[in-house]
């Protein structure tokens, strides 16, 4: 397989990964919201936002190589209701893509492709932040009980009576 075609392929696997992670946080962003989890929703929300950007990234590259973007989604999002175990594959999940980006990242600069090497080790470093973002929620929720999620809800109603609306 030609260099710039295996470049090709290992972004349109990050790109399906983003995708999944996208819908995968959207989802939980709309449970944790319906259940007055502010603070928890907005962070899976915002994730979500920042996986949208790595597809558009990982695209352009793609596009650039004079590839074709797929954007098939090769997963199912799990539906789960629980915040502990959100939390739990969501870090499971950030690992995962971490591990790959590393990966990638090696195997582009081996086929002497440093641009889409260099894009694999930057959204390393942001997925890593994700990481660690889920890593201390799972933390707090351990070190402070149900009160920590309850708390939340308790702010979102101080909110709704003072008419203030979340984003």
């Amino acid at each position: 397989m030609a260099k710039r075609e295996r470049s090709i392929e290992l972004l349109n696997m990050a790109v399906n990964d983003e995708l999944l992670a996208v819908h995968q946080y959207m989802y939980f962003h709309f449970v944790l919201d319906d259940l007055g989890y502010d603070l928890l929703s907005s962070y899976f929300r915002r994730t979500a936002i920042q996986e949208m950007i790595h597809v558009e990234k990982l695209s352009e590259r793609i596009l650039f190589l004079k590839g074709e973007v797929d954007m098939k989604v090769n997963g199912t999002v799990q539906k789960i209701h629980d915040p502990d175990k959100m939390l739990e594959l969501s870090v499971q999940m950030e690992v995962n893509t971490v591990d790959n980006y590393n990966r990638w990242a090696k195997e582009s600069g081996a086929n002497e492709d440093s641009i889409t090497k260099r894009l694999f080790e930057t959204l390393t470093e942001e997925e890593e932040v994700h990481q660690d973002q889920y890593e201390t929620e799972l933390d707090n929720l351990e070190k402070f009980g149900p009160h920590y999620l309850a708390l939340q809800s308790v702010e979102r109603s101080k909110s709704i009576v003072a008419g203030v609306t979340a984003e």
